[in-house]
């Protein structure tokens, strides 16, 4: 299995690098790897959804 680091997935699916980060602390992505200070990501992981509450879904 090939692996990404947090910088090549960030500008994969157009997040910051630090959200990449937070979302491997919170086990969000399946399959990574912690070593070190760096985390390694399974190439065909799936961006998981975004559940950050948005105030503009709510308007009519």
């Amino acid at each position: 299995m090939k692996y990404l680091t947090v910088e090549e997935f960030a500008e994969k699916w157009h997040l910051s690098e630090r959200r990449i980060q937070k979302l491997c602390i919170e086990n969000r992505i399946e399959g990574v790897i912690r070593f070190g200070h760096s985390w390694a990501i399974p190439e065909d992981a799936k961006k998981p959804e975004d559940k950050r509450f948005h105030l503009k879904l709510l308007k009519p």
